[in-house]
């Protein structure tokens, strides 16, 4: 029996690697860094925290809490808005024969190429006419209007590979479409719904454009505002100011790290057809 070999990659691949990882990383060591030497400026820095303080932090829990809970709000409805909708969607464009699908997938992929300030102006007229200007639900639904198509695409991908099989056995066995979609296509989409609403979060947690145009001057102010105007009030404290940028960075690196598996497969999912 021929015995399988395996094929060492040279060393220097793997010295390589390891250099252009400590180079994309090391703003993040470096926020890390001036996060744990609060008052102290950029030029002084030391290279390593030799007396770690976690004074920074605590100021930036104390003037930045309100606006970590308010964008955790905003991303969580932001996914739930978006799966809402795109779920249901893609279900309808990927398995059933609709009329001009072609053209509604057009829309959707021009949808991602207008500039978000064209969508912050227009939507600040109709949200002033509708007073929902400055609050949290007003967030919500224009972070939701970049998840809605990018998840409508990631999740009609996945679904279009979906056997027609399991579909005709759902129906000779009584299930009508809504049954099917709830107990047989949902639960197989798992990886495409965890990708599409990992976006939808990241989307709303790391959007500042509308957070400046929507909600300036209200108390639904995310943390990506929040930052911005911290730096002005605490611009000669930049532990303070990197402390809060970790803490706003902490909830999407550890859903990246969680979901990693679940994104690789729903990105993936739909270029093989079952």
């Amino acid at each position: 029996m021929p015995t399988a070999t395996t094929t060492r990659r040279p060393w220097r691949y793997t010295v390589l690697g390891c250099l252009f990882l400590a180079f994309m990383l090391f703003p993040v060591y470096w926020m890390v860094n001036a996060s744990l030497q609060p008052g102290v400026s950029t030029a002084d820095l030391d290279w390593f925290p030799v007396r770690p303080s976690l004074d920074g932090y605590r100021a930036a829990f104390a003037t930045q809490g309100a606006n970590l809970l308010t964008s955790l709000v905003v991303s969580l409805g932001a996914v739930v808005v978006s799966l809402t909708v795109a779920a249901p969607a893609a279900y309808a464009l990927s398995l059933y024969r609709v009329r001009a699908a072609g053209a509604v997938m057009f829309a959707l992929l021009l949808s991602q190429m207008i500039p978000g300030i064209v969508i912050a102006n227009a939507l600040y007229s109709a949200y002033n006419d509708l007073g929902i200007l400055n609050t949290t639900i007003g967030l919500v639904l224009a972070d939701s209007a970049l998840g809605i198509p990018f998840s409508i695409l990631i999740i009609q991908a996945f679904m279009r590979a979906i056997p027609a099989s399991l579909l005709e056995a759902a129906r000779v066995d009584g299930a009508g479409r809504l049954r099917t979609f709830v107990s047989i296509v949902l639960p197989l989409s798992k990886n495409a719904l965890i990708t599409a609403a990992l976006f939808s979060f990241l989307f709303a947690w790391s959007d500042f454009l509308f957070a400046l145009t929507l909600a300036s001057n209200g108390e639904a102010r995310p943390v990506t505002l929040g930052i911005y105007l911290f730096i002005g009030g605490f611009v000669a404290d930049w532990g303070s100011v990197m402390a809060t940028a970790t803490m706003a960075s902490l909830p999407a690196g550890i859903l990246l790290v969680a979901a990693q598996k679940y994104v690789a497969a729903g990105a993936t999912g739909g270029a093989v057809k079952a």
